[in-house]
């Protein structure tokens, strides 16, 4: 397994289109779409809960940062809302992808992304500077890859076309959480 994913992982960091269209190539049943979806989502829940007890946040958070569960729920609800978005937001722009491998690819640059978090955890205690510098690097380097993603598997001219499907999908993200929100009961509890 991990003789395919460490390629996939190089490839994604060096050449993004090569890398999207290589996981696009792949055919994936929807159930191992669905228990990735699952499986990153719970990753991820379960790294903030643990970041949140190793080094408590200076401010005050939302409650469900304290519940691993409704964390574990909004994570993979966005996942699922941020998908749709860039496929109709694509699909407005002229783009030709299917939602598969779109969020194939979801699921591999969020675990990329969680990789990445873990790094950066692991520097914020052994070097505080380097971390913050890692911390910058990861985010514009993930937006360039996800640009170059969005792109390819959506068959849009270049990256402008993909940034603005990215802003699109963003505006609708952001209209799909309030409703995600109160669908688990977050806005009962002051959120």
């Amino acid at each position: 397994m991990l003789n395919a994913l460490l390629p996939l992982a190089q490839t994604t960091l060096r050449d993004p289109r090569a890398a999207a269209a290589m996981i696009a190539s792949v055919p994936i049943e929807r159930n191992v779409l669905w228990m990735g979806v699952a499986l990153i989502a719970a990753l991820n829940a379960l790294v903030i809960s643990a970041t949140f007890v190793l080094a408590p946040p200076a401010m005050v958070l939302p409650g469900y940062f304290h519940m691993p569960l409704a964390l574990f729920v909004l994570l993979a609800g966005l996942m699922v809302l941020y998908v749709h978005a860039l496929y109709w937001v694509g699909r407005a722009m002229g783009g030709q992808g299917r939602v598969a491998p779109l969020l194939a690819s979801v699921v591999w640059l969020q675990f990329l992304r969680l990789v990445a978090q873990l790094g950066v955890i692991v520097l914020t205690f052994a070097l505080p500077p380097l971390a913050l510098l890692a911390s910058v690097v990861v985010t514009f380097w993930g937006l360039w890859i996800l640009l170059n993603f969005v792109a390819e598997i959506l068959a849009l001219p270049g990256l402008f076309h993909a940034a603005a499907v990215l802003a699109g999908a963003a505006l609708g993200v952001v209209l799909g959480l309030g409703f995600l929100l109160s669908l688990i009961g977050l806005t009962a509890q002051g959120v």
